[in-house]
């Protein structure tokens, strides 16, 4: 059995370099992983981008093997890392992990350092790049493998694979689950099935996706009996009696591999029947004398740019040496919290569990201990030790410390003494502990913490989890907001983000994020209306009936503002000793933030102008749509929907919006 492997050729000097990589390694075998390095430019060791991509290719294999798809941008310019990883729709989650816990190990063997690499299998493909390469079509194939016997191949093989394949692309175009897979076989012999496997990356259209298939499947020569075609956007497997029910486990990995074979001598296994060769096209003189050019130029331009990038490389080592000063040891955590004895939990949640402990030096502290099964807790730990550990401000809870050890991810804050808002909102004997002068306080200083987050640091950061829940109160009850794990960074010019990943807690969430996956600060702006909301009226944003209608909090306060019977929905805890202009000046400014144009919504520093000086006028807010969880395509949500009435918090972590 002969095998071809080579790589289009292309213009871009990483991939020349990455077919000189493969001209070094060899291939020798047809499940093979094909890595090749498409970075720009390198990292330097030590590097913020380096620690960032580290943490990030740690947790890849787990986020993955849940769904067999990942993809998210990790980190801020220009640090950012955009991952994706794909695994094949017929392996199950062990054997997804499995794969890409080696490409993760081949690719960074291949592409130490460079800030962008792909790597293809049979059972998986993994890309990671500082460019944004999200639902972009690369139709053309970037990797072949071809697999065929020395005896030649009938027509009719020919015929029933193209038939086969052009069947499949339908399928993964219509796959009704969304993951635009398809996998078949067609009989051919009595004892020999020919199989297909086609899929896309997810994040493409479905119009997107018939295209590259379209595009693999027409590279696909006859007379071969297997082979791969694979590009960024999707990947194509054919071949002769493979079992499409659960594919095995790749090989499990190996220590590093040992000096390349050099080119020309090829290896034998003698537990094989017969032996393999591998026969690499190496590109067209003229094609490495422009790459050497295009080198030359680049190299000019860099020596040029020196002093620039030298300034850059420096500030990048000084926050990565910031992060690493935090870094403490499993052993001393565990002799900070007795081993995570119960007589510590403080508390727990579908993140993990929060136990109290005692550093050395005397600081108490909160350390939470993230679920090794939450993908939402992995992602909480990438994003706030590579992000949010430079926050500081009295109204946001610190971040003192990290530990990546083994299967432990563990975050380490200040303690805060007096938990959490809802704790104290919600509970019947606690409410009275929160008079109304307390209450406007906590308003005034979560205020003070979005507006912080928002625009006065030197990152501009989107919480997109704010609820009374995430709120903390410390020894003298000043509030700070809590766990940003499900935070977004903005560049200095960017409004608004989007996203097919909806995380977050209904009742909080804005309108245009719930339901169309558009976030921005007004998000936030949306979530600390409804909190002002709470904070005012004692109660959850809950499902209220009133007179046979069903509406949700700022409904309710919509109502009673067009009565003018505001404070009749004041906490009965507070409501004898409030200030009735207080309570109507904080009623308007919810009003105003949870209205449905996110336009229309003030920004926290005019919320924060408002609250400090009583003459400011304020416009007259526009009604809020009632919005608890179900929208219809329209936007408008389902009053017929019976779990609505139940009034739990759900909190939502991966959901396609409509």
């Amino acid at each position: 059995m002969a095998v071809r492997h080579f790589l289009m050729r292309t213009s871009q000097i990483s991939f020349l370099c990455s077919l000189l990589l493969l001209l070094m390694f060899g291939l020798t075998s047809a499940q093979q992983f094909y890595p090749i390095c498409t970075g720009s430019s390198n990292f330097t060791v030590n590097s913020t981008f380096q620690t960032i991509l580290n943490l990030l290719l740690q947790a890849l294999p787990s986020f993955t093997s849940k769904t067999g798809f990942y993809n998210n941008t990790t980190g801020r310019s220009p640090d950012s890392i955009h991952s994706l990883v794909l695994c094949s729709g017929d392996i199950n989650s062990t054997s997804c992990e499995a794969c890409v816990n080696e490409a993760i190990q081949v690719v960074t063997q291949r592409c130490p350092r460079s800030k962008g690499a792909a790597i293809w299998h049979d059972l998986c493909f993994l890309r990671y790049s500082d460019q944004d390469f999200f639902s972009s079509l690369v139709a053309s194939p970037q990797v072949y493998a071809w697999v065929s016997e020395n005896t030649s191949i009938s027509p009719l093989f020919n015929r029933l694979l193209k038939n086969l394949t052009n069947r499949l692309v339908l399928q993964a175009v219509d796959d009704p689950s969304g993951r635009l897979f398809a996998r078949d076989e067609v009989g051919f012999t009595d004892s020999q099935t020919i199989y297909g496997v086609l899929r896309c990356t997810r994040d493409l259209s479905r119009d997107d996706c018939r295209t590259c298939l379209r595009t693999a499947v027409n590279q696909i020569p006859e007379n071969m009996q297997g082979g791969s075609v694979m590009g960024f956007s999707c990947q194509l497997m054919y071949g002769v009696n493979r079992n499409l029910e659960v594919a095995p486990p790749p090989t499990p990995l190996q220590p590093s591999p040992p000096l390349p074979t050099p080119p020309g001598e090829f290896s034998s296994n003698a537990g094989k029947r017969s032996s393999h060769m591998v026969i690499l096209i190496v590109v067209p003189i003229t094609g490495i004398v422009a790459g050497i050019a295009i080198l030359s130029m680049i190299y000019v331009r860099k020596k040029k740019q020196k002093s620039t990038v030298g300034n850059r490389l420096h500030s990048n080592k000084s926050e990565m040496e910031e992060v690493e000063s935090i870094k403490h040891s499993l052993a001393s955590i565990r002799a900070a919290t007795d081993d995570f004895s119960e007589a510590n939990k403080v508390g727990e949640g579908g993140f993990g569990v929060v136990y109290k402990g005692r550093l050395p030096d005397g600081r108490e502290v909160a350390v939470k201990r993230l679920s090794r099964h939450s993908k939402q807790g992995s992602e909480e730990f990438m994003n706030e030790v590579a992000l949010i550990a430079k926050l500081q401000h009295r109204n946001l809870v610190r971040l003192l410390g990290w530990c990546l050890q083994g299967d432990e991810n563990i975050l380490i804050y200040e303690f805060v003494p007096n938990k959490s808002l809802d704790k104290f909102l919600f509970a019947p004997f606690e409410q009275a502990r929160l008079d109304w002068p307390r209450r406007c306080q906590i308003i005034e200083g979560i205020a003070r913490g979005l507006l912080y987050l928002h625009e006065d640091s030197h990152l501009r950061v989107v919480h997109r989890d704010l609820k009374s829940g995430n709120v903390l109160l410390d020894a003298t009850m000043n509030p700070k907001i809590s766990d940003f794990g499900l935070a977004r960074i903005f560049e200095a010019e960017q409004t608004q983000g989007n996203t097919n990943r909806i995380a977050g807690t209904y009742g909080y969430m804005a309108p245009e994020y719930a339901m169309r996956g558009f976030f921005s600060v007004k998000s936030d702006v949306y979530s600390f209306g409804v909190l002002v909301l709470e904070i005012i009226t004692g109660r959850k944003n809950n499902i209220l009936l009133h007179s046979g209608d069903i509406e949700d909090l700022p409904s309710n306060a919509w109502r009673h503002w067009n009565n003018r019977t505001v404070l009749e929905m004041v906490d009965p805890a507070v409501r004898e000793s409030c200030s009735a202009n207080e309570v109507i000046r904080c009623v308007h400014i919810a009003l105003l933030c949870v209205q449905d144009d996110a336009g229309e919504r003030p920004n926290m520093s005019t919320v924060g102008l408002i609250l400090k000086s009583h003459s400011v006028n304020l416009p007259f807010p526009s009604q809020p749509t009632f919005f608890p969880s179900g929208a219809d395509n329209q936007g408008y949500l389902s009053r017929h929907d019976p779990w609505l009435l139940s009034g739990n918090e759900l909190s939502i972590t991966d959901l396609i919006p409509r």
